[in-house]
């Protein structure tokens, strides 16, 4: 079977992760051309991926590249036209999340995915694909812990990287848009359902710069769904320690939790200090193999004729969830959530 011909927009920190998945981890891809506003970054896909064929211009590329499908990593407001523009190109699509910034975009790619059911559109929810999640959900079907009715989530970016957020706080979206999106998924996922009603709060005492742009460093929701399930969702900006992301999912007859220590790797520090576990330092070292993953999933789609189990309604559902619970946070009482 041949290879899958693969051209990439975007080749920032994650576009880069993916761009080196597509062209030395994956045996039956081809990554042959890269399209960025950013002459750094095509020089890049020249020298070190050895990409000859590039692009300024996403349109030019799906016109003139000898590419079967795209992986679309760029600005997120970018994403829902430009997955427009690629199926109707008839080009298979991977995008990385979110789906659009508003729910206008997201209803414009669930039209252009309906247009083409011939085609192969993947969304990349990437935590579905880690092995300890995919590992819990295996654990779930099976009825290890019963019925599950609650799921809490928490996921906290490293203190380390907290001046780029600040930065980015002004045009984030706020916090639960700029960062629940994974979790919010994880918890449709996991509870088989989506929630009906949200009550979010948030909190500043390290960095009042967050305040200052109408966010926080810290926010807190909780989700109910209409079979009576829970949701609790924890994002942050200031772990001192590393990157932390844990989930637990609890059930009728067991509980789940996953990476309840974001561990580097198995190895324990003994020293002045005690006994000292490091941890990871970013989702790109924290899910590495689940990136990688979620792309060979997409390019095994495209080979083999199949749709990939997350959708387009996925990423709309989330995003819809994500600003009911912004809205909550800023009016500060609990909302029902309208699909």
């Amino acid at each position: 079977m041949k290879k899958v011909k693969v051209g990439i927009a975007g080749l920032g920190r994650l576009g880069k992760l993916h761009a080196g998945n597509l062209a030395f981890h994956i045996a039956n891809a081809e990554l042959t051309a890269a399209c960025s506003i950013m002459p750094a970054e095509l020089e890049y896909a020249k020298n070190e991926l050895g990409v000859t064929d590039v692009y300024t211009d996403f349109d030019e590329m799906l016109a003139k590249a000898d590419i079967d499908a795209v992986a679309i990593v760029t600005t997120s407001g970018m994403h829902c036209a430009q997955i427009a523009a690629a199926l109707d190109a008839g080009k298979h699509v991977f995008c990385e999340k979110p789906l659009g910034v508003d729910l206008e975009q997201c209803r414009q790619a669930e039209k252009a995915v309906e247009r083409h059911p011939e085609l192969a559109f993947f969304l990349g929810f990437m935590r579905r694909f880690d092995p300890s999640y995919a590992y819990a959900m295996e654990k779930v079907k099976a009825g290890v812990i019963g019925k599950p009715y609650m799921v809490k989530a928490t996921g906290i970016d490293p203190e380390a990287l907290v001046q780029g957020a600040i930065r980015f706080a002004p045009t984030s979206g706020g916090i639960f848009i700029d960062m629940a999106i994974h979790d919010i998924d994880l918890m449709r996922w996991f509870l088989g359902e989506d929630p009906v009603e949200v009550y979010a709060a948030g909190a500043t005492f390290k960095h009042p710069e967050f305040k200052d742009a109408n966010d926080d460093e810290t926010g807190v929701a909780m989700y109910k769904c209409a079979s009576g399930a829970i949701g609790f969702v924890h994002v942050g900006r200031t772990a001192p320690h590393g990157y932390h992301v844990e989930t637990e999912v609890v059930g009728t007859e067991g509980t789940l939790r996953i990476s309840p220590v974001p561990e580097k790797n198995l190895c324990v520090i003994y020293d002045k200090n005690g006994a000292v576990k490091e941890c990871v330092s970013g989702f790109p070292e924290r899910f590495a193999e689940a990136y990688l993953k979620e792309m060979e999933e997409f390019i095994n789609c495209v080979q083999e004729g199949r749709k990939p189990e997350v959708t387009v309604y996925d990423g709309t559902k989330s995003t819809q969830i994500a600003f009911a619970t912004t809205e909550a946070y800023r009016e500060g009482k609990p909302l029902k959530i309208e699909y």
